[in-house]
């Protein structure tokens, strides 16, 4: 995906092991590509907590070595944020550390709450103070004004309030807890590395890999599970509505999740290859000389879509992966500098080619035209387009930051107009069918920022809605 379409957070933790801060770094590295604005570590002792974050990478908030080993504790939770919920501050750095009659607690999420607002405005007319503007403050909260007796009972009371998406773990001194919402929007896994006895919870299983860790299952939708000296044991969260389904956001195959990680029952690479299988099947390009895909994310959808249409796959676009916040800026009538500072072409494997180049999504469309603009400098002979997933129409209010829908390119203009304005020959997007065809229990998906179905309609005052609800379409909650 060449434009900003970026998931909320990455969390991480893990139980009894003498290197949990360092694993837990190393987790967050793996998670890197879910969350680049702030990084955090919690850990815990037996007896306290304590928290180092910061804003930047996780290279960069723990680039000291001394704040590792001062991080001294058997267990720890990680959290890497991108800001969907709340500015991109300090103060709403993660994992959040609060101090109740339960004891110190630390918490870090993932995902958006549909009624965060309601529940903060409702705290505060009751004299509660917030410190940020993040969900998990208000999770938080909900946990420290719970009037139960436990630890357990006291996280079930906060989690049953809240509504929308999340996959949450929180850091007692002598228990680690990890929690996912009835629907399971986001994911969360459960591992465990043998050799130490040591139990780990993780957005995705590429940190599992890093640290030498195996997964044992998926924490179910509505699970919240405790891991302490006594093992894991697992809590149903209560839930307050008649019935309610899976719905998976299923952005995690098509682009948020590592191609190597395994989330929602399947591999990540295994169903991206099958989705660029279905693209070639339902917009093939006959006589195209070679896919190319545009790199990293759509990679293997191109491999697929070379597989399927028998179209020899190449690297036409290479990626700059060193490409940081700049203070170098050329002059305005540098065209497309920021396409360029970070992809070139191989002219030798583009000139005179048909060329088919994949990409997972399109979201506004200007970056996607300067792709193809400089795709033409290499003097392609034709370039056709083809999209791994559906036509984004609205927007997202699970943890997923999103353009409004006036700025979404096919709410307001058809597959033909979007072909003209990107100045190829061809274009073809994945159906919607096509694509749940290939997921794993199909019905459990949300698909709402392609049809506008949603699973938990957004509060009239959801800072997301807000931005969106008058300019959406009929909004339909499934």
């Amino acid at each position: 995906m060449v434009e900003s379409l970026n998931e909320a957070c990455g969390v991480f933790g893990i139980y009894n092991n003498p290197l949990a801060a360092q694993l837990t770094y190393l987790g967050l590295y793996a998670l890197q590509h879910r969350g680049q604005e702030s990084s955090g570590i919690a850990v815990a002792d037996g007896t306290s907590v304590s928290v180092h974050k910061g804003m930047g990478l996780v290279n960069q908030v723990f680039k000291h070595k001394k704040i590792l080993d001062y991080l001294k504790g058997q267990s720890a939770i990680g959290h890497n944020r991108y800001s969907t919920s709340g500015s991109s501050t300090i103060e709403n750095a993660q994992p959040v550390l609060i101090n109740c009659r339960a004891g110190l607690i630390a918490g870090a999420h993932n995902g958006n709450l549909t009624n965060a607002s309601s529940l903060r405005n409702w705290m505060v007319d009751d004299g509660s103070i917030f410190m940020s503007t993040t969900d998990t403050e208000v999770i938080m909260h909900l946990i420290a004004r719970s009037k139960r007796e436990t630890v357990d009972s006291m996280i079930l009371d906060a989690l049953s309030g809240v509504k929308g998406a999340y996959s949450v773990v929180f850091l007692t001194a002598d228990a680690l807890y990890g929690a996912r919402d009835p629907r399971g929007i986001r994911p969360l896994i459960l591992g465990e590395i043998k050799s130490d006895n040591s139990y780990l919870l993780s957005s995705e299983t590429c940190a599992f890999d890093l640290v030498g860790a195996e997964m044992i299952r998926e924490v179910e939708p509505g699970e919240m599970v405790r891991i302490d000296k006594n093992g894991i044991t697992s809590f149903k969260i209560p839930i307050f509505e008649p019935e309610v389904r899976p719905a998976h956001c299923v952005f995690e195959f098509i682009y948020f999740s590592r191609p190597d990680s395994y989330v929602f029952g399947k591999n990540v690479d295994r169903i991206r290859r099958l989705l660029g299988r279905q693209l070639a099947e339902e917009h093939p390009v006959p006589g195209a000389d070679i896919v190319i895909g545009v790199p990293d994310s759509a990679t293997t959808a191109a491999l697929g879509f070379s597989e399927k249409s028998g179209i020899r796959f190449d690297i036409g676009l290479i990626r700059n992966h060193y490409v940081g916040r700049t203070f170098i800026q050329p002059a305005q009538n540098r065209r497309d500098f920021g396409v360029r500072i970070k992809f070139n072409t191989v002219k030798g494997v583009l000139k005179g080619k048909k060329v088919v180049i994949v990409d997972d999504s399109i979201v506004r469309g200007t970056t996607m035209k300067k792709i193809i603009r400089l795709i033409k400098t290499a003097e392609p002979a034709e370039i056709h387009l083809r999209i791994s997933s559906p036509p984004i129409l609205c927007p997202c209010f699970y943890g997923i930051d999103m353009p409004t829908t006036d700025d979404l390119i096919a709410s307001s203009m058809d597959i033909d107009s979007i072909r003209e304005y990107l100045e190829v020959d061809s274009l073809g997007y994945l159906s919607i069918e096509g694509m749940l065809s290939l997921m794993p229990d199909p019905q459990n998906f949300c698909c709402g920022c392609f049809n506008g179905k949603y699973p938990v309609h957004p509060e009239d005052n959801h800072p997301v809605a807000e931005k969106h609800i008058s300019s959406l379409p009929d909004l339909i909650e499934i």
